[in-house]
């Protein structure tokens, strides 16, 4: 999948917690002239009107699913699975290989002119051996970090929720501490713009 004519790709996953700042690393990678696949776009592409999962759900789920214009209501079919962990499991099977597939041949038309990509995937950690078994590899994961107390922060006023919502939404995650164990770089978004930007710089000269 990485090895082509001229050279090795390094394929590395980027992922983090809710409010630590994922999305800006993404914005940064890129403007540094980086190739970031982002997981959830691909997510979102494959459940339109005519795709492969489109039809795989409509099949699965009915019609009732669907708004006027025959797209795929995410607010109907998420009442549906978050009230049945079989449907929710079974929605997961049809969509997740599908994806894994489309960020596979993504590299694969990449790989030939491209030293590093990353994969922008929020659940990796939880998702890993998943990942994997569907032929998704990974030379490196880089985890953007934040302490609870920042979290909490950016999440109140990016969302405008209270305190007790915006705990709830941190701790429905996977602990900060469990992913902290498996990623192979830990880039610190606790302190500013201005660091952040200094420690992917410093993180991309190895390359």
């Amino acid at each position: 999948m990485r090895q082509n004519k001229k050279k090795y790709t390094r394929i590395i996953g980027l992922t983090g917690g809710i409010a630590t700042g994922k999305s800006t690393v993404t914005r940064l990678l890129r403007e540094f002239g980086y190739v970031v696949i982002d997981a959830d776009k691909i997510a979102k592409e494959v459940v339109d009107v005519g795709k492969r999962a489109y039809l795989d759900i409509v099949k699965e789920f009915g019609e009732d699913i669907l708004d006027e214009n025959n797209r795929i209501d995410r607010k109907r079919l998420g009442e549906i699975i978050f009230k049945d962990e079989k449907k929710r499991k079974k929605l997961n099977q049809i969509v997740h290989p599908i994806v894994i597939q489309e960020m596979i041949d993504k590299i694969k038309q990449l790989s030939y002119d491209k030293d590093v990509i990353f994969l922008d995937i929020p659940l990796l950690i939880e998702g890993k051996n998943m990942l994997e078994k569907h032929g998704l590899k990974f030379d490196e994961i880089w985890l953007v970090y934040a302490d609870e107390e920042k979290q909490l922060s950016r999440l109140i006023k990016r969302d405008k929720l209270d305190m007790k919502s915006a705990l709830n939404r941190i701790r429905a995650q996977m602990p900060m501490t469990e992913k902290l164990k498996v990623a192979n770089v830990i880039i610190d978004n606790n302190r500013g713009i201005d660091e952040l930007k200094n420690q992917i710089v410093r993180l991309l000269n190895r390359y």
